[in-house]
């Protein structure tokens, strides 16, 4: 059995779930040892059921997301673009397990990786380990997402599989996503994929679906780029992919 992404998210993540472990013994141990009451005890117990059904929830969720589902083989990506785009860039932040498929599939296209990874915004421990632990198959450019290194609608398409939400405040999107609309040519595509701050990550990953954005935060982010929403579906309850066209 395939397990490649749950060992990634638990490499990535490691601090949270050893916590989450030792907080559970300790609760566990108090309540056996320390004088409580039948009230106290019974919400106790409550709260150590509902955070081991969302560690072990959310073990299961990233097992079917990145070890069983469509979306690591990437294959999806040929059905969300409506033409063989010449020149692409794929953007993130120190993460890239998708352009070597990229590659494969846009070839003979001219494509570019660029890593936006800025300290000041991407603060979260989970990242700069991501970054750390894991070296990408394809060297990227590192870039600043206030200003991106192509011109006027020189990109085809642009790739954010994943990436998105590490842009952590409004403005950082605003001005991202403002830089994607003048380099996208005119028929051009934005592909973008996300976990969803909605009831279905809720129940997968519990409080950690704060990370994510909700999808009227997007669908705003995208309208004040001038990006239209051309098409959009899911794969697997937990991520949403956008296909985003340029408005003029």
């Amino acid at each position: 059995m395939e397990i490649r992404g749950v060992r990634q998210i638990v490499r990535f993540n490691w601090p949270f779930y050893a916590a989450a472990g030792v907080a559970l013994v300790a609760v566990e141990c108090g309540l056996r040892f320390a004088p409580t009451t039948p009230m106290t005890r019974w919400v106790m117990h409550g709260v150590m059921g509902l955070a081991a059904v969302w560690i072990v929830g959310s073990l299961i969720a990233s097992w079917v997301i990145y070890d069983r589902s469509p979306l690591s083989r990437w294959e999806w990506i040929r059905g969300a673009l409506t033409l063989h785009p010449r020149r692409w860039i794929n953007v993130h932040a120190g993460l890239d397990e998708s352009t070597p498929a990229l590659c494969r599939f846009l070839a003979p296209s001219e494509g570019r990786v660029f890593d936006i990874f800025d300290p000041d915004e991407m603060s979260e421990p989970s990242i700069v380990r991501a970054r750390r632990l894991c070296r990408p198959e394809v060297d990227p450019e590192r870039v600043d997402f206030h200003h991106l290194p192509a011109p006027p609608q020189s990109i085809d398409a642009a790739f954010l599989l994943l990436s998105a939400h590490e842009l952590r405040t409004d403005a950082a999107r605003r001005t991202f996503f403002a830089e994607l609309h003048r380099i996208l040519s005119p028929d051009g595509s934005v592909i973008v994929a996300e976990h969803l701050r909605d009831w279905a990550n809720f129940g997968a990953f519990g409080p950690g679906f704060l990370h994510f954005f909700s999808r009227r935060t997007w669908a705003r982010c995208f309208a004040r780029a001038r990006f239209v929403i051309e098409r959009e579906f899911s794969i697997t309850p937990f991520i949403r992919v956008f296909v985003l066209r340029r408005c003029v």
